[in-house]
């Protein structure tokens, strides 16, 4: 069973033209799959179109083998079991934090399911060591750094064990060193198995992310959907996409280790 099943799948703002166009693709079980794009090419509604959050103007999305409506998502069995397997990381923290203490938006998944005080108490535990925010457990949220509260971000998703992640942006406010160790984790997760989505318009984050790409053009379709290194290779594509310009290539000649 795939893990998403998108046909002909459009969707429109209220009040503004598309957003994204007759978009098809599947997504199987462990997979590490990239979404390329130029800001605006709806990269990020089609996340929240993935996570239950929007629901499509045309077409439709599978996920788990149900297709995702909001008649579904209103059955508490099914809510409760798709929001335990699917994780998702907003691009802005902030839309996703607002419990009084980072130990206490650790919880709150977990306390929403309906997990034993132990079970939380140790999921806490366990995810405050691996990101090292052990620190700031006893502070707001809200008076971190942005990356700090992009880890916090990132633990009350690890805190629901989710088999799928849709990452928004993951890596945006964090540190050479935080998203070293942020990847160190995705692809921990990645090895046991899990699902990740990604969505980003950094060719160095995709690289390290994921096996396949979809790009998506500023006409809101998918302008390929295919290996990722053949996108990384495609500089015309690229350029055409608004992802990569001469004077960016030229900057990572420059870079490149000898």
């Amino acid at each position: 069973m795939n893990v998403f099943d998108v046909v002909g799948l459009s969707f429109a703002h209220p009040g503004s033209g598309p957003a994204l166009q007759d978009v098809s693709f599947k997504v199987e079980s462990g997979e590490r799959i990239v979404l390329l794009g130029a800001n605006g090419s709806g990269k990020s509604t089609l996340l929240h179109l993935l996570n239950g959050l929007y629901f499509a103007s045309e077409g439709h999305v599978t996920a788990l083998g149900t297709v995702l409506t909001e008649k579904q998502l209103d059955r508490t069995t099914f809510n409760d079991g798709f929001r335990r397997q699917v994780g998702f990381l907003f691009q802005d923290s902030d839309s996703q934090l607002f419990c009084p203490s980072v130990r206490d938006e650790l919880a709150y998944g977990p306390l929403q399911l309906g997990l034993t005080g132990t079970e939380i108490e140790n999921r806490v535990s366990d995810v405050l060591t691996l990101l090292e925010i052990e620190p700031f457990g006893d502070r707001s949220p809200q008076a971190l750094s942005a990356g700090q509260k992009r880890l916090v971000a990132l633990g009350s998703l690890l805190t629901l064990a989710p088999s799928v992640l849709l990452l928004d942006e993951p890596t945006a406010g964090l540190d050479a060193k935080s998203q070293c160790r942020l990847l160190d984790l995705l692809d921990g997760l990645s090895d046991a198995g899990a699902t990740l989505v990604t969505a980003t318009h950094d060719l160095w984050l995709a690289s390290e992310v994921a096996d396949r790409a979809l790009v998506l053009d500023d006409d809101h379709r998918i302008a390929f959907n295919g290996p990722l290194d053949a996108v990384l290779k495609d500089a015309d594509l690229l350029s055409k996409v608004n992802l990569l310009c001469p004077r960016m290539m030229a900057a990572q000649r420059r870079i490149e280790p000898a």
